[in-house]
């Protein structure tokens, strides 16, 4: 049995959020790529070169964690190295997508504040996390994938200055998905409100108290498993 069929139900949904991320333009062309993580060593990732929107089970490739093709006829996404670390470096995660949502990526080209790493909006802050600006590095190399080093343990999501947007979850690709969703909302509104006047943060105290909710909903903390504590730890240190 190939790993596509034994791997029916988690391919199906894989595809369907890549074909979900095009319907949204959060891809465009060829960009974007995803992964969701089957094994301890085996990854399903997106190919090179292949648009998101008209993506096949034929299209898809299973790699090991040294990068080595497992199963499939294309070649990986060119972003691998990035994913290899990824996976090496955070046993907890499952599923990554990068794309490039239009109103989250303007802070990813913004100066000044970035908004996306204060506390904005309860959920947004319990369930994406700050969201760092990693430093620009070249598309497909592992420049770029090593730049995600220092920060990935304390986060999960992270804007690539001039490029776009990376999300990490312990959930499965449709959550990751989810969390697009919920950041990219969240931008909007940020946006908003900054062409109309000034932004009212969540205080200390009511970032403090959202470690009821997050506990209530039975919601991981943001981050490498022991390396934050708590909601507030990650906006106050």
């Amino acid at each position: 049995m190939g790993l596509i069929q034994k791997y029916e139900s988690e391919v199906a949904e894989f595809l369907k959020v890549c074909h979900t991320l095009s319907q949204r333009m959060y891809v465009t062309s060829h960009g974007g790529n995803l992964s969701l993580r089957l094994e301890d060593d085996l990854v399903l990732i997106t190919p090179t070169r292949v648009y998101k929107g008209s993506l096949t089970d034929k299209d898809l490739v299973f790699i090991d964690l040294k990068g080595k093709t497992v199963e499939g006829t294309r070649e990986p996404t060119g972003e691998t190295p990035m994913y290899l670390n990824f996976y090496r470096d955070r046993p907890d995660i499952k599923a990554v997508i990068h794309c490039h949502p239009t109103y989250t990526n303007a802070f990813a080209i913004r100066k000044g504040k970035n908004w996306l790493m204060r506390p904005v909006f309860p959920e947004t802050a319990i369930e994406v996390g700050p969201v760092p600006v990693v430093p620009y590095g070249e598309p497909l190399t592992q420049q770029l994938a090593d730049n995600f080093l220092p920060y990935l343990k304390k986060y999960n999501a992270f804007l690539m200055a001039n490029h776009g947007l990376v999300i990490l979850s312990p959930g499965g690709i449709a959550r990751t998905l989810d969390l697009v969703d919920i950041l990219e909302v969240t931008a909007i509104s940020i946006l908003q409100a900054l062409a109309i006047g000034k932004i009212t943060e969540l205080t200390h105290e009511q970032v403090r108290q959202l470690e009821n909710t997050r506990r209530t909903r039975k919601l991981p903390v943001i981050g490498a498993p022991g390396s934050v504590s708590s909601v507030e730890e990650l906006f106050f240190g």
